[in-house]
């Protein structure tokens, strides 16, 4: 247990010091930035190095590989192909792309400092959640970036468990697939550009949830709208009935929404249509919308209300061209579920009954790679890293819990094995 707890945090820290900021460009170029090839190419010699075969980069920057099956010589069943998925991105919030993790031994329970020349401090009473971590060790960042636990601890987990399965000629199981992938932190771009003829599993997991115990299999349905309006300009001098001002225009619209669904005004399982942002001159202003449900019927009608107000738009305002554009960008796991593939579930629950964990199911407000993976007919359910305080210089990843996390993935592999035993 020692050893492979020391080698967890050994690569999670050599992963984290590699910087791979992600850029949203709208999935114009993926990878967004030159910097996550690093980690790929990174990987791509660990896993070489491990014995992975089948192992492919593609120019996009998704490295997929597979570990051989290794089940007794008398062996007649088949064990179903898992896959196992992480992101190499980490967020961009306007800190630095470097990142400098730092242990806390036998957190005390009082305030952390993360930097001392920076006076940055992670203060104990506006962060409850440490409190169940007193004793513990504790890695954080030094305060100037996010920690990367998301999902760098991902990927040292998988990795992890891969060397472990490697090492240990004692623990069977079927082919095992991984991908890793960019570009999740600005659209999922990196699983919507997979090649998955690479990727040829029953079911496959993210590992891209927080604190201990975390289960996500329901996710947002999620979309994006971009509504452009052209007006028509004029000089002041001259623009009685003549201007229409695309930017007046804009506000029309945005006003035409409930402002009680909105990302500020719901929670749990409620669905919001949110504008994002605003660009406009003279000319021409441009509303960019994001589109959340659960419920795919909600969802759809929530899609059905933008075209509907901008028809109504056109209608009060016929000398203006208006147009909309809406895409989808993501599914919810949950509707990828089947009678045949739902023991990748219950696979989850039982890992976590063998291993003492209580289980805290979530409906998740965002997605995952699973969110996308699962469209493509691959059921992908997302289960605890351990960490908590994603996307903030206050990130923090409980070893304990992170340790918790590798224990899952590698409980999950011979869960899977052994009930391929007795079919």
């Amino acid at each position: 247990m020692l050893v492979k707890r020391e080698e967890l945090v050994t690569r999670f820290f050599k992963y984290a010091q590699v910087p791979s900021q992600s850029k949203p460009n709208g999935g114009l170029v993926v990878p967004s930035t030159e910097s996550q090839w690093a980690m790929i190419r990174l990987l791509q010699e660990e896993c070489e190095t491990l014995g992975l075969v089948d192992l492919h980069v593609s120019d996009k920057a998704v490295l997929t590989g597979r570990l051989p099956a290794h089940v007794p010589d008398d062996f007649s069943g088949r064990v179903p192909a898992v896959g196992f998925c992480a992101h190499v991105d980490t967020v961009d919030v306007s800190l630095s792309p470097e990142v400098h993790p730092q242990v806390i031994h036998a957190y005390d329970g009082g305030d952390i400092v993360l930097n001392e020349a920076a006076n940055i401090v992670m203060k104990r009473d506006e962060h409850p959640e440490l409190a169940p971590y007193e004793g513990q060790d504790i890695i954080v960042s030094d305060g100037t970036s996010v920690l990367g636990a998301d999902n760098k601890s991902a990927i040292a987990n998988i990795m992890t468990a891969l060397h472990t399965l490697v090492e240990d000629s004692s623990l069977y199981h079927g082919d095992i697939y991984v991908a890793f992938v960019p570009d999740e932190e600005c659209g999922l771009f990196g699983s919507k550009s997979m090649d998955y003829t690479k990727f040829p599993v029953d079911f496959a997991y993210t590992i891209d949830s927080c604190e201990l115990g975390e289960v996500v299999y329901e996710t947002f349905n999620a979309g994006s709208g971009t509504v452009t309006i052209h007006g028509v300009s004029a000089h002041p001098m001259s623009a009685k009935g003549v201007l229409v001002n695309p930017t007046l225009v804009a506000v029309d619209f945005i006003n035409m929404f409930n402002r009680e669904e909105t990302p500020e005004c719901t929670e749990g399982k409620e669905g919001y249509i949110w504008c994002q942002g605003v660009q406009s001159n003279q000319s021409t202003a441009i509303v960019f919308l994001n589109i959340r449900d659960h419920d795919k019927l909600k969802y759809e009608a929530k899609k059905d209300l933008i075209e509907a107000n901008v028809k109504q738009l056109q209608a009060l305002y016929p000398r203006a061209t208006i147009t909309c554009e809406l895409s989808d960008t993501y599914g919810n796991i949950a509707d990828a579920i089947t009678e045949d593939n739902k023991k990748a579930i219950d696979y989850v629950y039982e890992a976590m009954d063998r291993l003492g964990i209580t289980p805290k199911t979530i409906a998740m407000r965002g997605g995952t790679d699973g969110s996308f993976i699962s469209t493509q007919g691959i059921l992908t359910p997302n289960y605890f890293t351990g960490a908590l305080n994603f996307h903030s210089k206050y990130e923090f990843l409980p070893i304990d819990s992170f340790y918790k996390s590798y224990e899952m993935t590698l409980t999950l592999i011979r869960l899977i094995y052994e009930k391929a035993l007795v079919r």
